[in-house]
């Protein structure tokens, strides 16, 4: 049996080979997507927050959405999960159609979403913010809850919980109030919370924002162990070493719309990702440190 290191190799080099021959450019058909947006656009009165004409997402990778603030970024992520209703657009999730389909419908069908500011319920336990993020139980219908045939499920339930805390390294806090957690504790908590759906995609928004040093590089390794257990990871951030260091592809988005497409390296390299980015000041060189450039534009 291979060991977790040949494994990860391999599953990221798989995403790397799919993505190799598709073409660097906003909008490009993927191999195997298992999400294909059309025409989903989303305006405030006269603002045009979302206009993205198409994009794929390959099944499988982990993707980076980036964009300077202002994007459409976080809008995005909340019309496709169904937290929010774009003006027009279609797009289909692993074949099915989820326009105009609620949140939790969404969630169920195995796409789901964290926040940039976490939703723990902080008045509960670390254990019942799990047990809650399960799906499928019993003893939310009537019959089943008064003649208690949920009590073995929840024990199915609070072992998976604490698997789920164990890795993540929370499984001290499971008696502690949610609101007693440090932010990165917290995103941590939102991320297994997430797992307790068996999720096929997970999107991630500005998972490290907010998270002190200690705990990034243990968020770092968390989300490349999602592409290692099979599933496709989106998620949005800025800093563009996270980026560089976890991400398969990069998809770039400026004033609402997708303006470039490709691997970590070609993207900060893309003269259209440097000019949205810095504007007038796209003379210089896009690095891997956050969004910035190897000389400080000037002021």
């Amino acid at each position: 049996m291979p060991d977790s290191t040949s494994t990860s190799g391999t599953r990221h080099d798989e995403a790397v080979r799919a993505l190799a021959s598709v073409p660097r450019v906003p909008g490009a058909p993927k191999p195997d997507p298992i999400l294909v947006v059309d025409g989903v656009k989303r305006s405030f009165g006269g603002l045009t927050a979302v206009d993205v004409q198409h994009v794929e997402i390959q099944r499988g990778a982990i993707t980076a959405l980036v964009g300077p603030n202002g994007a459409g970024k976080t809008t995005f992520f909340n019309l496709l999960t169904g937290f929010d209703t774009p003006d027009t657009g279609q797009w289909l999730f692993d074949g099915k159609d989820l326009a105009g389909m609620p949140a939790y419908k969404v969630a169920r069908l195995g796409m789901i979403r964290t926040f940039q500011l976490t939703k723990a319920l902080s008045k509960m336990t670390v254990i019942d913010n799990m047990r809650l993020g399960a799906k499928n139980q019993i003893g939310e219908r009537m019959i089943p809850a008064i003649l208690g045939l949920w009590k073995s499920q929840e024990v199915a339930v609070t072992e998976k919980a604490d698997e789920l805390l164990a890795r993540f390294k929370l499984f001290e806090k499971r008696a502690d109030f949610a609101g007693s957690l440090s932010g990165g504790q917290r995103k941590l908590l939102e991320m297994a919370r997430a797992l307790m759906t068996d999720p096929t995609m997970v999107m991630l928004d500005e998972p490290m924002a907010g998270v002190n040093p200690a705990l990034t590089q243990s968020l770092l390794e968390h989300i490349k162990d999602l592409r290692e257990q099979g599933m496709t990871v989106l998620f949005v951030e800025h800093d563009m070493d996270v980026v560089r260091d976890i991400s398969d592809w990069v998809i770039v988005m400026a004033q609402g719309s997708v303006i470039a497409e490709g691997p970590p390296d070609e993207v900060m390299r893309d003269e259209a990702v440097i000019t949205a980015y810095l504007g007038g000041h796209h003379d210089k060189a896009l690095t891997a440190s956050g969004v910035s450039y190897t000389e400080e534009a000037s002021q």
